[in-house]
């Protein structure tokens, strides 16, 4: 999808792999996400509140925490029809930092 320009599926997609992936990282690592009534909800839960239990779990740092709420705005942009919000570039860098992060917290 990006060698043909079509930065904005691709911002979908790359974003999807991103969400499964965290959903994994959950299931590995034990941690679980609830909502606000204590049910546990991993298998239907989006990036932030994964992103957040797996950053309160100490599974990453700080710093991938941040990366992912940046690409989570780019998917969520793009998902919402928002294209003037993130570039083609923006979406190549995200599709550079999710292959690695997939690689190395799913290894």
């Amino acid at each position: 999808l990006l060698e043909n320009d079509y930065k904005d599926a691709a911002a979908v997609l790359i974003g999807s792999v991103l969400e499964s992936t965290l959903r994994k990282m959950c299931r590995k690592h034990g941690v679980d996400v609830t909502n606000k009534t204590g049910a546990i909800i991993t298998d239907t839960a989006t990036i932030a509140p994964l992103n957040d239990a797996l950053y309160k779990g100490k599974v990453y740092s700080k710093l991938a925490h941040k990366k992912v709420i940046v690409w989570a705005d780019v998917r969520n942009n793009a998902a919402h029809g928002k294209y003037d919000q993130y570039t083609q570039s923006d979406v190549e860098d995200m599709d550079k930092w999710v292959r690695s992060f997939v690689t190395e917290q799913l290894a």
